[in-house]
């Protein structure tokens, strides 16, 4: 239990407060500056910094030290060096520079690169990211850095986010010098990322291979119970799971990390972690560390985390809801309404912004979040759909509706909430409800974008959010430094935005098939898997967006596209190959071995009482036609599998496995998940989906 969270919090960071007290206050105040503004360190600080640095972590326990970065696998990557250093033939002593506080080498040659680098081009740099605080972590003093190549494209997904950073600060900042802003200096995005997950017992876990392989269930017939009487939501914690939870607060907190929130979620075993906002870039190294805590502490108390967006059939996936702001650095939140948002010129040209970049850019945003593992969610519903709108709440739109139409907002006021018990206090309600259906909606001072997969590196969508964002401000600042009267330029600025992106707003229920229709109307797209969106990443619009921003350059783009199909056709291959071992190996024999018994046993029944055996009759019929129709889709699956991986062509080949892999998958668990229900359980070679959602 613990005791005193102040105490604890941070304790294992290298935060502004370890370093006002062990570095000299000239180097303090040089670095700090450094992480506030995002301009370039000062080299010469960087000895200093090492070396407090170094003291620091040997304190907590620290041997080695690590530049941890983010190459294009969606996980993280480490290669630890010891602080050891010979001095003379039988002595050490433990060091650590300024150089190599900044630069590190890796191998770059075994991570994804889409054709970046060649196997023989190996050279791959870390380059320390200030603004991420280091941090002690199982004896080794982590380093946040970017990871770039030999020839100096970026191979990792920190180095557009931190350039994204600057491109909407650079042209938010020019909106603020137009309103008379002298005093901001930086303009933040800032993030929140909730994330859900699922919890299994180790032990069940153990006895799956796919969930081993692949992260989630590739059989499994539906539990008579699933989540339909809605009372695992919100309810009280599992004593296992309520412990498991302490304990990753625990160390999340010594990691600096805001761990604020946390429920059941909907679906059986399934549960949410939601932390404070941050900075972007630190948010991002800070959901990158949940996951990984939200895994090692499972493992002490004989469970799993399951991160899949999808790891069970038939009840709801896992998502991670970015919530995205922006902020300046003198704490002025520009999303922040006020009491009458209709007067607020700066946050409705903020919002403005915002509606624009996702209507143009609203291809980006899908991008950004397709994933093998998140098709298996978006569009049903449990998430948002997958064509992109915006939920901007029943005031808001009525404001933008009367701006675009030119006349006066008359207002509505929050109601008083009276449950008509004395006892119970009255509460001011806010001004509209919410959509959990709608893929980015306004909730306050916010925008929640609910469309992210549980288990993915959020740095992309916010890339995208970023950069679409830095061109809409780019664009009205180039509009409006050129008027000649700001003040009304500014309020025909915002309705022209309003009048031409209405389409994208949109109040009602993104799972209807009238919505679908509605949408297609509006011209809104809807691209319904990852392969298909994935097309669209290098358009020209999207190539010059990041180019014109210094985001990323047609080279980096272009890999990354390579990247996500190679990706996509390498989950689909391992989920294939996996079902394959797991139903000629383990399934189909399991079965033919309970079907041979129970025509055995009916043989010797037969004997006793002719006539008696119609039940073992009909039900080694019915298994041995299942068994046959399984293992022909099972040659099936092999053939088709073998056909789609000797495709060389990357869009070519993921788009066999979405076509002909897939329907292969699906017709093949089909007939295997009848089986289960049909075979006994003493049998049954797999724990069943009611073992593991609710035997924790």
């Amino acid at each position: 239990m613990v005791k005193n969270v102040p105490e604890i919090f941070g304790c294992m960071v290298f935060n502004e407060d370890v370093m006002r007290e062990r570095l000299p206050e000239d180097v303090y105040e040089s670095l700090v500056k450094t992480i506030a503004t995002g301009k370039t360190i000062d080299a010469s600080i960087a000895g200093p910094v090492a070396a407090a640095m170094k003291e620091w972590a040997i304190e907590k326990g620290a041997t080695h030290y690590t530049h941890w970065f983010q190459p294009l696998t969606g996980l993280t990557a480490e290669k630890h060096d010891s602080f050891l250093s010979p001095d003379g033939p039988s002595r050490v002593v433990m060091e650590f520079s300024g150089k190599e506080l900044i630069k590190g080498e890796s191998d770059a040659s075994s991570f994804p690169s889409g054709g970046l680098r060649a196997t023989f081009e190996a050279r791959g740099y870390t380059a320390w990211d200030p603004g991420s605080y280091a941090f002690v972590k199982d004896g080794t003093l982590y380093i946040p850095t970017a990871f770039c190549s030999y020839t100096g494209e970026a191979l990792d997904t920190k180095t557009p986010l931190l350039r994204s950073m600057d491109a909407i600060s650079t042209e938010g900042l020019r909106i603020l010098r137009l309103f008379g802003d002298t005093e901001t200096k930086r303009l933040n995005t800032t993030v929140g990322a909730e994330q859900e997950y699922f919890i299994i017992d180790k032990k069940l876990y153990d006895k799956r291979k796919d969930l081993l392989y692949t992260g989630r269930t590739l059989f499994g017939a539906h539990s008579p119970k699933g989540q339909e009487l809605e009372d695992h939501y919100f309810g009280p914690l599992k004593t296992r799971i309520g412990a498991y939870m302490a304990d990753l607060d625990e160390a999340l907190w010594k990691m600096g990390i805001h761990s604020k929130t946390k429920h059941n979620e909907a679906a059986p075993a399934q549960h949410e972690l939601a932390p404070v906002y941050v900075k972007t870039n630190l948010a991002v190294d800070n959901n990158l560390l949940i996951m990984e805590y939200m895994k090692k502490i499972a493992e002490r108390h004989d469970l799993v985390c399951l991160l899949h967006e999808k790891p069970y059939a038939g009840v709801n996936g896992s998502g991670k809801h970015n919530n995205w702001s922006l902020q300046t650095d003198t704490g002025k939140n520009l999303l922040h309404a006020g009491k009458t948002p209709a007067e607020n010129v700066i946050f409705l040209l903020t919002l403005a912004a915002i509606i624009k970049a996702v209507d143009d850019y609203q291809d980006l945003l899908r991008i950004s979040v397709a994933y093998a593992g998140n098709d298996h969610r978006l569009g049903s519903a449990e998430a948002p759909p997958a064509i992109v709108s915006i939920f901007v709440g029943e005031e808001i739109e009525q404001i933008i509706d009367s701006i675009i139409a030119g006349t006066a907002y008359r207002g509505s006021k929050a109601g008083v909430m009276d449950l008509g018990i004395p006892s119970v206090p009255t509460f001011r309600k806010d001004t509209t409800d919410r959509n959990r259906t709608s893929p980015f909606a306004f909730t306050g001072n916010k925008f929640e974008f609910r469309m992210l997969g549980s288990s993915q590196n959020i740095a992309l969508p916010n890339v995208v959010l970023n950069t679409a964002v830095a061109e809409s401000f780019r664009q009205f600042a180039d509009r409006l430094e050129r008027a000649d009267n700001f003040e009304s330029e500014v309020a025909l600025l915002i309705k022209d935005v309003f009048t031409e992106h209405r389409r994208v707003i949109f109040d009602g229920n993104g799972y209807s098939y009238e919505w679908e229709k509605e949408a297609e109307r509006r011209g809104l797209l809807n691209l319904r898997n990852a392969v298909d969106a994935f097309k669209l990443f290098n358009s020209p619009k999207n190539v010059k967006l990041f180019s014109d921003h210094g985001v990323m350059n047609s080279v980096e783009i272009n890999s990354r596209r390579d990247i996500f199909f190679e990706n996509y056709s390498k989950i689909i291959n391992i989920e294939a190959l996996t079902m394959i071992e797991m139903a000629s190996r383990d399934i189909i024999p399991a079965v033919n071995r309970y079907v041979g018994d129970v025509a055995t046993g009916a043989n010797a029944k037969e004997k006793l009482i002719p006539g008696s055996c119609a039940v073992e009759r009909e039900i080694v019929q019915k298994l041995s036609e299942l068994t046959y129709k399984a293992y022909h889709t099972l040659i099936k699956l092999e053939t088709n599998e073998k056909l789609a991986a000797s495709i060389p062509d990357v869009v070519a080949r993921a788009e066999a496995y979405r076509d002909t892999v897939i329907p292969s998958m699906t017709r093949l668990r089909g007939f295997v998940d009848e089986m289960e229900l049909l075979t006994s359980s003493e049998y049954w070679p797999l724990p069943s989906y009611g073992d593991m959602m609710f035997k924790i």
